[in-house]
């Protein structure tokens, strides 16, 4: 039997994305989408396109020999920059590369279109649009200090992480200053301290500022209570004003700040309180035009939509999203089910409305009523949507998967476990048993069981073609089922989520007979990888063999704002540290056990991998180690793919004995 060349595909087309729409920008009257894309699916250079929303005429903007990293625009989106290997090209009638220094990053027009702001060797720096006038607004005083980004801001922001924000007059600029002298440097592969600096849970963060910087050259400083409210998770400046949204180290407290743009002085407009932690929501807090604040709370088991602290959304409709303001007008994302995410538009006076109906994960942007709308459902579908007009397609040269899916969706156990099994594609139900491999991610970060056809879910059905049963399921703690299912994970990240997996495994085999439950194994990567090696090490009755790729072993040695959301203060409950890390449990290890890390991982460093492998051995614990160099934190989508799958197959092939039926390599 001939199995389809996922992996290959996965590899060649950066995970099916190469060739997609995507960063879409309307301008003010609609008439008017800005794109990314490539020419073809395995094109890794994005070009920059505008598509007439009228017409459904596109035009080629901007074409960069390596293409296109990010862009932005002015209000009027008539300014148009666009960063690219390190340089800035303006694109109108015929782009053009500005006289910058390289490497340059995050550029900004100003509101009007006379100037751009961007970043270079740690310095705040702006351009004139023609190019000329180039100098720096403010240079790094330290040697770990960088003006223009503050790390912590993606947590509130729609798209990426900002750490300047321009006037709307354009005459002046909010700007983070972040000093990491204090942070410690992150280890590498081999646990020696790297050049990368990021706060660990316990461990000091870096120290963050905002000041008013004019062009000019005047500075003023814009002070809070920093010593109650560490964390600058989001910042602006609107018609109202500029803004900065701070939070307590403990993520119980935010407040929304009102800055003073004559003498820097903040005050105030907004307090939220929560436990055990705050649940931040991108897009949130922001104002409207009439002056309205909008927040969010979580009441009996929902997250609502609150308009100046009234809930203006309706019990049941669990809030993920605010994507964009215009004027009074809020687009933003929720769900009803867990699956499936929708469209939502509120406006006072009119509520809430969806605006999507197909079962799909979907996203976008919405500009004086015109729409843009991303579906993600079996494929991934683009449309513009103009009031009276029949909707219109964004092209896209994205490849469709060479693999078919067999998926059936399930819910299981008395909590109704989202889930999904993968059969193989040649196994006809009474034919013979199947081993069983769990693939979970499990935890905060991201659903697995949605109505997406994700790369995920395809790697799902490649192992299944192998010979498994693959089994996908999101226990508590995964999003997208409201706060208190959220929250069960507080003080035990992986308890309640591993009960779940063993949950989801019984009912499942209970409706699927087919199903061997003597032949059992898991495998998962990141936050799935840590909870594979909880599976073998505490219930390897159930499990008989497990693949960990990146896991995390020692919860003291990763970011301090995700972890101690969860787990609190290390000083403060060491007890849950180690109870979550299974590193101190490496000497029950009883059953086969696979360890993968990409030695480039800068997310969860290798050193994770390598003191787990070492307390293995020490223990007297037999293992398999595959390390990957060159590999960051995905390896999956580059050109390490093979490297990363083939080890995985292979493990359990030998460990589970898949049905002879199964194709003896993949293709």
């Amino acid at each position: 039997m001939h199995i389809a060349p996922l992996p290959e595909q996965l590899a060649r087309t950066a995970r099916l994305t190469r060739g997609a729409p995507h960063r879409f920008t309307l301008t003010p009257d609609g008439s008017t989408l800005l794109f990314l894309r490539g020419r073809a699916g395995d094109d890794p250079a994005d070009r920059l396109w505008s598509l007439d929303t009228r017409t459904g005429t596109e035009r080629l903007l901007a074409a960069p020999p390596e293409g296109v990293d990010t862009y932005a625009t002015d209000r009027a989106a008539r300014l148009i920059v666009c960063a690219a290997a390190g340089a800035l090209w303006t694109a109108d009638t015929e782009p053009r590369r500005l006289p910058t220094p390289c490497p340059a990053s995050d550029p900004r027009p100003d509101p009007t279109g006379r100037h751009i702001a961007y970043l270079h060797a740690g310095a705040l720096r702006v351009v004139r649009a023609d190019g000329t006038a180039d100098r720096a607004l403010a240079r790094p005083d330290g040697p770990h200090v960088e003006f223009g980004s503050a790390e912590h801001t993606h947590t509130t922001s729609p798209d990426d992480p900002r750490g300047h924000w321009w006037s709307p007059d354009g005459t002046r600029l909010l700007v983070a200053r972040a000093d990491r002298s204090r942070v410690r440097p992150w280890p590498t592969y081999s646990g020696t301290p790297g050049p990368r600096r990021l706060a660990a849970a316990g461990t000091p963060n870096a120290e963050v500022t905002l000041w008013l910087v004019g062009l000019d050259g005047s500075r003023l400083p814009v002070p809070w209570d920093r010593d109650a409210h560490e964390y600058l998770v989001g910042a602006g400046w609107d018609r109202h004003g500029p803004y900065a949204v701070v939070q307590s180290r403990d993520q119980r407290t935010l407040r929304f700040l009102t800055v003073d743009p004559a003498d820097g002085r903040t005050a105030v407009l907004h307090e939220q309180r929560d436990e055990p932690w705050l649940h931040l929501v991108p897009g949130l807090p922001a104002r409207i035009d009439s002056g309205a604040l909008l927040t969010h709370r979580d009441l009996r088991g929902t997250r609502h939509l609150l308009d100046d602290g009234v809930p203006v959304t309706p019990p049941g409709l669990h809030l993920r999203a605010v994507l964009g303001v215009d004027g009074d007008d809020v687009l933003f994302t929720a769900s009803e089910e867990p699956t499936e995410t929708h469209l939502w538009t509120y406006r006072a006076g009119h509520g809430a409305r969806r605006l999507t109906s197909a079962p799909a994960v979907h996203t976008g942007a919405r500009r004086a009523a015109t729409l843009v709308c991303e579906a993600r459902g079996a494929h991934r579908d683009v449309t513009v949507v103009r009031p009276g007009r029949p909707p219109l397609a964004v092209s896209s040269y994205a490849e469709r998967p060479v693999l078919q899916m067999r998926a059936t969706s399930l819910r299981l156990g008395p909590s109704e476990l989202r889930a999904r099994l993968h059969l193989p594609s040649w196994h006809r139900p009474g034919s013979g048993s199947l081993p069983v491999l769990l693939d979970p991610y499990g935890g905060a970060g991201a659903q697995r069981v949605t109505a997406e056809t994700d790369p995920n879910t395809l790697l799902a059905q490649w192992f299944a073609e192998h010979g498994f049963a693959v089994l996908v399921a999101d226990g508590r703690g995964t999003p997208g089922r409201g706060p208190d299912w959220e929250r069960a994970v507080h003080g035990d990240l992986f308890g309640p989520a591993l009960d779940d997996q063993v949950t989801a495994l019984h009912e499942a085999a209970r409706h699927h007979p087919d199903l061997d439950l003597g032949r059992v194994g898991i495998r998962g990567w990141s936050f799935g990888g840590t909870l594979a090696l909880f599976a073998v090490l505490r219930r390897p009755d159930v499990f008989h063999a497990a693949v960990a790729g990146a896991g995390v072993t020692d919860q003291r040695l990763y970011d301090a704002h995700w972890r101690e959301r969860f787990l609190g203060h290390p000083d403060a409950h060491p007890d849950r540290y180690e109870a979550a890390s299974p590193l101190h449990e490496a000497h029950r290890l009883t059953r086969p056990l696979l360890l993968l890390h990409g030695l480039a991982d800068t997310k969860v460093p290798p050193a994770h991998t390598l003191r787990l492998s070492a307390a293995l051995r020490a223990a007297g614990r037999p293992h398999e180690l595959v390390l990957l160099p060159g590999a960051g934190h995905r390896p999956v989508g580059t050109p390490l793919t093979d490297d990363a799958l083939r080890p995985q197959i292979d493990f359990l092939r030998r460990h589970l004995a898949p049905a002879a039926d199964a194709a003896p390599t993949a293709g």
